[in-house]
């Protein structure tokens, strides 16, 4: 994907190098690569790539343990009193910086278009315009407006209390060198899965409880499947802008199916919380292929028990 020419967002903080912890449920790295080291890659990607917090949880095992927290400067950036930037801190997180504000852009452009149109599912009020979430940066640790506090090394993870989403530009070098998920557009779509929780936040989706017998795992994987969906859909309408190729759709296939909870080893279908591989990998390309966001209504099929 080409990045060169594109927009940056600002909204976008640089929080600087903090010191975290506390009640949000982080992990320092050594406990990460001791997850890698216990599942092995894929899930490990679990843990880093889609915590969410609250409703954004992760799968079973890790939801709890991690629950409070989960994706160069600017205008309008800022850092924390007595915070070194973390942009300015090396080479390799000015550039994590910079791709990062450049699909955060390209995600803004792409929702605010589809929420002019109204081209969404609905579950109820009209959500209105779109309210773009902000990004923020930092290392160490970081306070959220509303999730509590978090380590750098929880991963990417959108904040519903303050509407921000946060990341650790390490996380990258994390995906690549000890992941063995290397490439721009399967962190594009970290992101684009992060910022597709924001739109379900602004369109009701995630005030949806279980119903019909159904449990809170399974209308969890629902908001999952539904998040992956709408990052397709981001992928399908910027897809020209940033030349995305098919080298790059591969990237974020793979790390649609390295976290499906079959792949992560989970047998009992009751356990799910995120979706198999193979339904990742079908709602992330439903909205690839079609770029319309009302074909992400992962509830809409509920009556008929599909996924």
């Amino acid at each position: 994907m080409k990045i060169e020419g594109q927009r940056r967002s600002d909204n976008f903080e640089d929080r600087g190098t903090g010191r975290g912890g506390g009640g949000g449920g982080g992990v320092p790295i050594q406990a990460l690569l001791s997850i890698f080291s216990l599942l092995g890659f894929k899930g490990t990607l679990i843990a880093g790539a889609v915590v969410a917090i609250g409703f954004f949880a992760l799968p079973s095992g890790l939801k709890h343990e991690l629950l409070g927290a989960l994706t160069g400067g600017g205008p309008g950036a800022t850092s924390e009193a007595g915070a070194g930037s973390v942009c300015d801190a090396s080479q390799a997180n000015g550039e994590a910086c910079d791709f990062s504000r450049v699909v955060l852009a390209s995600t803004e452009d792409v929702w605010t278009q589809q929420f002019e149109r109204g081209a969404l599912p609905s579950y109820g009020a009209a959500p209105g315009a779109y309210r773009r979430p902000t990004l923020v940066v930092f290392a160490g640790g970081v306070s959220t407006g509303g999730c509590g506090n978090a380590t750098s090394a929880v991963g990417p993870f959108y904040c519903p209390g303050d509407q921000k989403l946060y990341i650790d530009p390490g996380f990258y070098n994390v995906m690549e060198q000890r992941l063995r998920a290397p490439g721009d557009f399967a962190q594009a779509y970290v992101i684009a899965h992060e910022v597709g929780h924001h739109v379900q936040n602004l369109i009701g989706s995630t005030s949806l409880k279980a119903s019909g017998g159904e449990t809170s795992n399974q209308t969890s994987v629902r908001v999952e499947l539904q998040a992956d969906c709408l990052a397709g859909v981001w992928g399908h309408t910027a897809r020209v802008a940033l030349q995305v190729t098919d080298e790059d759709l591969g990237e974020a296939l793979t790390a649609a199916h390295a976290i499906g909870d079959d792949t992560l080893g989970h047998s009992n279908q009751d356990d799910y919380t995120h979706g198999s591989s193979a339904q990742r990998i079908r709602w992330f390309r439903k909205g690839f292929d079609s770029g319309d966001p009302r074909q992400c209504d992962t509830f809409a099929v509920r009556q008929h028990g599909e996924l």
